[in-house]
């Protein structure tokens, strides 16, 4: 089965694109585009590289709650991005868990935590961790755990389906990957301005009342995903069971603000219809 409002990516004004949509039982309901073609990924790294950390807690590695990053934080506080760690310096801004500072600073030293509690590099790790056991043949990561991932729509449509369905964590750490973390916590939605509450999970968007927001009207608070800068989006919607992934090779901006969530919106109706 294809679906007609993956077709809406034509219209988008950006050289090339592909998006794909599946559903929690694994089912790829339809793709439109190269769906093989890699594109780099911006801050779509941050779940893969989030997903790593927590294979890296379920195997005791590490603790959420223990220290890393700046002094004070955990690595709780870095996938969260309320560690206070600078947007994209290594420097503190505000002492950890008082704002959600987005940061690539924070998963740059959540790479190196995790890279020197297993003794692997963090690439390397995100490969065996990850990448391999979901059959992403097509994803590496080429630098920073924050923003220098390279994949295609296909792999990470496998990427949605494992976090819709875990099969490389217990449900309970995906569960609460997608809760909030330090409810309450204002800040600052990288291209969508202040936000209170800011809402994010363990290295995952979470949606819940931000407005104006990159997912769709008719999302549900529940969904949880993430945008990059590249203009590239995944997200999952657990209300309607279904995730979608869009990667294209245009940078993020106005563009994108007025045509992904007019496609979320169009992808839910038709997959609800």
């Amino acid at each position: 089965m294809s679906l007609q409002s993956l077709v809406l990516i034509e219209n988008w004004p950006v050289p090339t694109a592909a998006a794909g949509v599946v559903r929690a039982d694994g089912t790829v309901v339809g793709t439109h585009g190269p769906v093989d073609h890699r594109f780099p990924l911006a801050s779509v790294t941050k779940p893969l590289a989030a997903y790593a950390a927590l294979v890296a807690y379920e195997e005791g590695a590490v603790e959420l709650d223990e220290p890393a990053g700046p002094p004070g934080a955990t690595v709780r506080h870095l996938l969260a991005h309320t560690s206070g760690l600078a947007f994209d310096e290594h420097r503190t801004m505000s002492a950890p868990g008082e704002r959600r500072l987005y940061s690539n600073a924070g998963f740059e030293q959540l790479g190196d935590h995790v890279a020197k509690a297993t003794d692997i590099p963090f690439a390397e790790y995100l490969r065996q961790a990850v990448l391999e056991p979901l059959g992403m043949t097509s994803t590496s990561l080429e630098g920073s755990p924050a923003k220098d991932g390279v994949s295609t729509v296909a792999d990470l449509l496998r990427f949605a389906a494992e976090l819709q369905a875990p099969r490389l964590l217990d449900p309970r750490t995906v569960a609460e990957a997608m809760t909030v973390q330090y409810p309450g916590t204002k800040g600052v939605l990288p291209g969508y301005g202040h936000q209170n509450p800011n809402d994010w999970g363990l290295g995952f968007e979470i949606r819940g009342a931000k407005s104006p927001h990159w997912t769709g009207s008719s999302s549900s608070p529940r969904t949880f995903g993430h945008f990059g800068q590249s203009g590239t989006f995944l997200w999952t919607d657990p209300d309607a069971q279904v995730a979608a992934v869009a990667l294209t090779d245009r940078a993020f901006g106005p563009w994108a603000i007025e045509a992904w969530p007019v496609f979320t919106d169009a992808v839910l109706a038709e997959v609800r219809g």
